[in-house]
């Protein structure tokens, strides 16, 4: 879509990657590299075209079907098919963008957290500590070691940019940087390699901004027992997005400073166990999680993703347009009343459908 309305001098907040679906990436709210200038992919959602699990085809928006609106910028896939979107169009054009590549050291963890949220609007940060790739402005010596590796968009006036992304690179002496005018669209280039499937295991969560005990969590992991296959990635929140009232959306996470997530893409027993023994470190210093960096981790995770008021009034919004939860292979909320599944249930059904499996087969 970028690529699209970009020759147009127009932009949509989307994600961080090309390659993800515009579908999932709305009803679970929209991060990306415009995040704390335009706010979430929701916070331009003008209108969607719903099929609802009665067959119905219905617009829901501002003035339509408002409880709907609300529960699919945010709730993901659990009240119907989404067949359309309508969104508002930003303007934007060229950016300074590119990567700023630093040590990982509990200075720059520390410096980067507190200043990345508050940030001039127009500038958005993904930062990532994994092995620093083989890349010619990366000195050899750097390669395959783990590196702070910022992700820059700055939408606004160049000379302005300049000025903040400095407050960035004074945090310690760069490894790399490649920073420069570019097209928004050609920030995607930077991502590329994430466009590509994975078996991979994520954990997340919000933390409020990045405490001692996380920042020493972290630098330990980093000094002992990095994975090859690893990344620790930062975002930092705030701006447009964190002005808009919590509750006005299903995506209830606006006062959150910073997102954190552990991503590891090798599918082997010490792969997963990385992410799992840093996560129980990690945990203890986050609140929530946001919904579509959630994998398959029980219902009291996805509960997790919404504030109990929230969940109430999202299972309220399931009771009335998917009583019968037609819609329930994604993360998903049960309609109000619903007994909550037991472990022994669910196992129990994924028995059965393997059972049916092996009777198609034989």
């Amino acid at each position: 879509m970028c690529a699209a309305v970009q020759p147009h001098g127009l932009a949509l907040s989307t994600g961080d990657t090309a390659s993800v679906g515009l579908g999932g990436l709305t009803t679970g709210g929209g991060i990306g590299f415009l995040v704390r200038k335009h706010g979430l992919t929701i916070d331009s959602l003008r209108s969607v075209e719903v099929v609802t699990a009665d067959g119905r085809l219905i617009v829901a928006s501002a003035n339509q079907h408002e409880d709907l609106f609300w529960a699919i910028r945010g709730g993901g896939g659990n009240f119907g098919i989404v067949t359309g979107f309508e969104f508002d169009l930003q303007p934007v054009g060229i950016v300074l963008g590119g990567a700023l590549v630093l040590p990982v050291t509990p200075e720059v963890l520390r410096g980067y957290a507190e200043y990345a949220p508050t940030a001039p609007d127009e500038l958005t940060t993904i930062a990532s500590i994994m092995p620093a790739p083989p890349l010619p402005i990366i000195p050899a010596e750097a390669h395959g070691k783990p590196a702070f590796i910022v992700l820059v968009c700055y939408a606004g006036d160049l000379e302005e940019g300049q000025r903040a992304v400095a407050l960035l690179r004074a945090l310690a002496e760069p490894i790399a940087e490649l920073l420069v005018p570019i097209p928004y669209s050609a920030l995607f280039d930077f991502t590329a390699a994430g466009s590509h499937r994975h078996a991979g295991t994520v954990k997340s969560g919000f933390p409020d901004g990045l405490s001692n005990g996380a920042i020493e969590a972290i630098v330990e992991n980093v000094r002992t027992s990095f994975d090859p296959f690893a990344m620790i990635q930062i975002r930092a929140l705030g701006g447009a997005m964190a002005r808009v009232p919590n509750d006005a959306t299903a995506f209830a996470h606006r006062d959150k400073s910073i997102f954190l997530a552990l991503i590891n893409t090798g599918v082997e027993m010490e792969n997963r166990k990385w992410v799992d023994e840093l996560w129980s470190s990690l945990q203890p210093f986050t609140s929530g999680v946001y919904v579509n960096f959630l994998g398959d981790e029980g219902e009291d995770r996805i509960r997790e993703a919404y504030p109990a008021m929230t969940y109430a009034r999202l299972a309220g919004v399931k009771l009335r347009y998917d009583p019968t939860n037609v819609f329930k292979f994604n993360q998903n909320i049960k309609p109000a009343g619903a007994p909550a599944e037991r472990p022994s249930s669910r196992l129990a059904r994924l028995a059965n459908r393997f059972s049916i499996l092996g009777e198609e087969k034989a």
